[in-house]
């Protein structure tokens, strides 16, 4: 189905009775969004004593029907928005209606848009796959929205059914048979449940969330007390505790990994209709940065949850897309008094919560060129920081984390680049302290993910203990499965050891290079010892932009990377010959990079500027764009053009290469591409070995008995 359009309606506060109405209209193929209503000002009033009436009267039909003439009142905006239905239906595409409220006018929530229906319309907008009705609220949360594959997607429902809900007036939670239901509709999704007694308290949640979910779904009771919202859950002892709903968003908003989607079954979670809404839990988590809620602005029976949940959740598994899956689930319920007492809130652009990895289109065919390449040892993977990720985090996240501690001063959108923000803090400070400020932010988040007490180890010892866990409990952990590939050289732009402790951990004696950017570079591989020949069971590990044992030659700054890419050029002849060699002779894979973000770019040029980069065009090259982001770029569609266009095969830039981009993730591509190298070779898929002691020494890390080196060869 082609992606909808997209029309935002925004209103803010003009006057004390009338509001300014805005309408901005996005097209999927088009790279600039229209003004439907031009320079014209027009200005909205919300009669809410009608509005009152007219519920008191028909319910939702009427208050839906009134709630229409007053949005139609002006007829340029009845025809703006006849003429953007009238597009959606001439191009197949479904037309979602994004209204936006300013914080000036927080009393339009309290409105019950769910029940709108338009001057002429027999049936409210909300239950329509045709135009798909969505609130937004701005959120003052930088944190990008990853998404994750659909094969990556998992779920947690907690269903709190303590034993003494009777003492608070509160009907009783079947939890068995409601957690069933949910089960049978999440089909194949990984789900944890917390549902028994003492299990759906806080505290677990918070604990279970750590690992990071995409779905969390939550069932309790819940009312609004003084504006305050509160949720019935379980003490962890079978009993009622009263959770503040300022808590609960403090704890979830914390997490280093928010799901993407909440869903709130709980009574008035999203407000009671009156103009408390947005004091009301839903609003608070999406206004804290949560991308999508769904919530309740009224009493939700359990009768109507029971049908309308597992709706929702087999739909959302078509496509993805939220709003249109809760529309196809209120269909379900459109017979029962409170079917639009669900709302939803997102500030998704593309709607989604998962997306589907792979090539485009055209280069669905490459696999077994791909595959033979790897094979026969003709392939280089070039690893960057997405393969750390899962460990510490994302690379915008640290520079985040980093602009916010330090007051980091220039444009708000720089403070996700990492280089800039880590020149900031070089400059305002020193060098020294950016290298122990990143230090701490890396133990920091190793300790929380469940490595222990860190004040005993390196940082480069938490990593390999953290890695070895990791490869340990998944079988197509990325450097696991890179270690089993037949191949005599690996390059990383990543400065820890955990490929080369993986290769170990394979069976094989993996040698270890730094490049040599910078003067200290230089002196230090003259120093080194000549390299053993290259094979699969002694391959070279070289490291682009340092290692974390060997401060001087990590690359951090903006000037770093400036002086990185002068020096390759300067001291290309001090590079192993096989590097160079492999630059311009073998296939090369760029795994875990963002094709737009600095370590990327100048990585790319380095290794454009080699000399001999004619040659490289023989070859399918592969670049892996990491996840894709919600707000990353303002264009998702003309962003993956343009990347296309820049590095593929009709460069208007003439690189001589011949890059297909893959759309995914690094863990997407390898989870891929092995079975295709397997049937290649007539090998097993990686399976998992049995978790032993994890010993942690000074100089080394023990796992099931194999010792991992933790100096370099």
């Amino acid at each position: 189905m082609p992606e909808p359009i997209d029309l935002e309606l925004s209103l803010r506060r003009a006057d004390a009775q009338r509001y300014r109405v805005e309408l901005l209209l996005t097209q999927p193929e088009s790279d600039a969004p229209v003004a439907p209503l031009g320079g014209q000002a027009l200005f909205l009033q919300f009669d809410e004593a009608a509005l009152r009436e007219a519920w008191s009267a028909g319910a939702a039909v009427d208050y839906g029907q009134a709630l229409g003439r007053m949005l139609c009142a002006e007829a340029p905006l009845a025809a703006a928005l006849a003429a953007a239905r009238a597009a959606a239906a001439s191009s197949g595409s479904s037309l979602r209606l994004r209204l936006t409220f300013a914080a000036d006018a927080p009393e339009l929530h309290a409105l019950r848009w769910e029940t709108l229906r338009l001057p002429g319309d027999t049936l409210p907008l909300a239950i329509s796959e045709q135009l798909l009705l969505t609130r937004t609220l701005v959120s003052a949360d930088w944190q990008p929205v990853t998404l994750r594959a659909r094969a990556d997607l998992r779920a947690l429902l907690l269903i709190a059914a303590p034993d003494d809900l009777a003492t608070y007036q509160l009907a009783p939670i079947d939890a068995p048979a409601e957690a069933q239901r949910l089960l049978t509709a999440l089909g194949t999704i990984p789900t944890t449940q917390l549902s028994g007694p003492g299990q759906a308290s806080l505290e677990r949640m918070i604990s279970q969330l750590r690992d990071g979910y995409d779905l969390l779904y939550l069932l309790a009771h819940g009312t609004i007390v003084a504006g305050e919202p509160w949720l019935f859950l379980d003490d962890g002892q079978g009993q009622t505790a009263r959770v503040a709903g300022t808590e609960l968003v403090a704890r979830l908003v914390d997490l280093p990994i928010r799901p993407r989607l909440i869903v709130l079954a709980s009574c008035v979670s999203a407000g009671d209709g009156t103009s408390a809404a947005l004091a009301a839990l839903g609003p608070r988590l999406a206004t804290a940065g949560i991308p999508a809620v769904i919530a309740m602005q009224g009493e939700l029976s359990l009768a109507t949850n029971q049908i309308l949940i597992p709706a929702f959740l087999q739909e959302l598994q078509r496509d993805g897309r939220i709003d249109r899956a809760l529309a196809a689930a209120r269909q379900q319920v459109a017979g029962r008094l409170d079917w639009w007492v669900p709302l939803l809130f997102t500030r998704l652009r593309s709607g989604r919560i998962w997306y589907e990895p792979g090539f485009d289109d055209q280069d669905f065919a490459k696999w077994p060129t791909i595959a033979r390449s790897v094979a026969r040892g003709r392939c280089t993977p070039i690893l960057g920081p997405g393969l750390l990720e899962a460990l510490i985090g994302s690379t915008r996240d640290l520079a985040r984390r980093l602009a916010e501690r330090h007051h980091f001063p220039l444009a708000p959108e720089d403070r996700d680049d990492l280089p800039q923000v880590a020149q900031y803090l070089a400059v305002h400070q020193d060098l020294d302290y950016l290298r122990d400020e990143l230090t701490r932010l890396f133990r920091e988040r190793l300790v929380t993910s469940g490595e222990g007490p860190a004040a005993d180890r390196s940082l480069d010892q938490l990593l390999s203990s953290a890695g070895a866990r990791r490869r340990a409990a998944t079988a197509d952990e990325p450097h696991r499965i890179l270690a089993a590939l037949p191949l005599p050289l690996y390059l990383t732009a990543n400065p820890d050891q955990l490929l080369a402790d993986a290769l170990r951990e394979a069976g094989k004696a993996p040698q270890s290079r730094i490049c040599p950017w910078n003067r200290y570079g230089e002196r230090n591989e003259m120093e080194q010892l000549p390299l053993a020949p290259l094979s699969v069971q002694s391959p070279l590990v070289f490291q682009l932009f340092g290692r974390l044992d060997d401060p001087e030659s990590l690359v951090l700054t903006e000037d770093d990377y400036f002086r990185y890419l002068i020096g390759v050029t300067r001291n290309e002849d001090l590079f192993p010959r096989e590097v160079g060699s492999a630059l311009v002779n073998t296939a090369l894979l760029f795994l875990g990079f963002r094709l737009e973000d600095w370590n990327f770019r100048v990585l790319f040029q380095s290794v454009m500027n080699l000399a001999g980069a004619e040659l490289r065009r023989r070859h399918t090259h592969v670049a892996v764009q990491l996840d894709p982001q919600e707000g990353a770029f303002l264009d998702p569609r003309a962003a993956r053009e343009y990347l296309t266009t820049y590095f593929g095969p009709s460069s208007a830039l003439q690189y001589q290469t011949n890059i297909s981009i893959y759309w995914g993730s690094a863990e997407d591509f390898l989870r891929e591409l092995y079975p295709h190298v397997a049937r290649e070779l007539g090998l097993p898929l990686p399976t998992p070995p049995p978790v032993g002691a994890i010993d942690v020494g000074e100089t080394e890390v023990r796992i099931n008995g194999i010792r991992l080196e933790r100096r370099a060869p």
